[in-house]
């Protein structure tokens, strides 16, 4: 005997299998960060290891950019689920804004670096840096798909494709951006204690 599934547990087994697609990317992306700050802690050991390096406090602020655009992506998915197109659209763009600072922080942090006399890249970089540099990079890289998504959604929602009961690409954008704000905490943490 033959039994048809209802759409809502047809959007209910699709929003299971996307969200579990998108906890096996995030599984991979923690394993390429894990293996950089491995890479870090192994390099602590070198002689030409800067222990009197500080971390600039540009990253401060882009940290605090990041924490505050996952709370205002947190009130976008409140108020798509109230029916508040208008508070939705607000919050999107403010998470948008919130991001773009972060980037703009970050390159920021990178400008006080050289600022203070240390190199990225060329004869007069050394590897405490150049870690610094990467990890960053790598992380604004994976950065970038959470702006394309976040822009995808927001066009979607100007489309009126959301509502309180289909808010699944609000919620996977939600889900990678949240994850990439946790990300850049456990690095910027890692960078602050672990000198």
């Amino acid at each position: 005997m033959e039994t048809k599934m209802t759409l809502e547990e047809y959007n209910a087994r699709k929003s299971r299998t996307y969200k579990m697609l998108m906890i096996f990317g995030m599984i991979s992306i923690i394993m390429i960060f894990a293996g950089l700050t491995s890479a870090y802690v192994v390099s602590k050991s070198r002689p030409d290891w800067l222990n009197e390096f500080q971390l600039p406090n540009a990253f401060l602020w882009s940290t605090l950019a990041m924490l505050s655009s996952s709370v205002t992506f947190i009130f976008a998915q409140r108020n798509i689920k109230k029916g508040n197109h208008k508070n939705t659209s607000i919050m999107l763009w403010a998470t948008f804004v919130l991001g773009c600072l972060f980037v703009f922080f970050q390159f920021k942090g990178f400008g006080q670096v050289i600022e203070n006399g240390y190199f990225f890249t060329g004869s007069q970089s050394n590897v405490t840096t150049s870690f610094l540099y990467i990890v960053v990079l790598v992380h604004l890289a994976h950065l970038l798909g959470g702006f394309i998504s976040l822009i995808v959604v927001i066009y979607n929602h100007y489309k009126q494709k959301y509502n309180a009961v289909q808010t699944l690409g609000i919620e996977l954008s939600a889900m990678y951006w949240h994850f990439m704000d946790f990300i850049w905490v456990y690095l910027f943490l890692f960078f602050y204690f672990f000198k």
